[in-house]
C-alpha cells in the first residue's frame, strides 16, 4: 500500500522528466540542423543533416518510449492500457522507421564514398571535381 501510494507520487515526475528530455533532444538537434543546412548553404543533397537529426529523433523516441513503459506501474482501467500500448506501438514503429532509414542512409553515404578516409573533416581539404 505505501509502495503503491509511493509510485504514484513519483512516477508523474519520472515520466514528465524523461520525455522533457526527449523533447530537448528533439528541439536541440532541430536548431543544429538548421545551422547546419544554412552552413552548407541549402545543398539539399547532402545526407549528413539528415542522418543526424534522424539519430537525435531516435534517441528521443527511446526516452519517450522509457517513459511509456515506467507509466505502465501505474495504469488502473483498461482503457488507459489500451492507449498507453497503442502509443507505445506507435513510438517503436517510428523508432525501426528511423533505424531504417539510418541503415539507407548509410548506405547511400558508402556508394559516394567507399574508402571512408576519403572524407575529410574540413570540406576544404578535400575538394574534389565532381563532374
Amino acid at each position: 500500500m505505501i509502495v503503491e501510494h509511493l509510485l504514484e507520487m513519483i512516477v508523474p515526475y519520472i515520466t514528465a522528466s524523461l520525455e522533457l528530455i526527449g523533447v530537448a533532444i528533439i528541439t536541440i538537434a532541430a536548431v543544429r540542423g538548421i545551422f547546419q543546412f544554412f552552413e552548407n548553404g541549402f545543398n539539399f543533397r547532402g545526407d549528413d543533416v539528415a542522418i543526424d537529426f534522424a539519430k537525435a529523433m531516435t534517441l528521443s523516441l527511446e526516452f519517450k518510449l522509457a517513459a511509456e513503459i515506467i507509466k505502465t506501474v501505474v495504469i488502473r482501467t483498461i482503457d488507459e492500457f489500451i492507449i498507453l500500448a497503442s502509443v507505445a506501438i506507435l513510438r517503436v514503429v517510428l523508432s525501426f522507421v528511423l533505424h531504417w532509414e539510418l541503415k539507407s542512409g548509410a548506405k547511400n553515404v558508402d556508394a559516394y564514398c567507399e574508402d571512408p578516409e576519403e572524407l575529410a573533416t574540413d570540406p576544404s581539404q578535400n575538394v574534389k571535381n565532381i563532374r
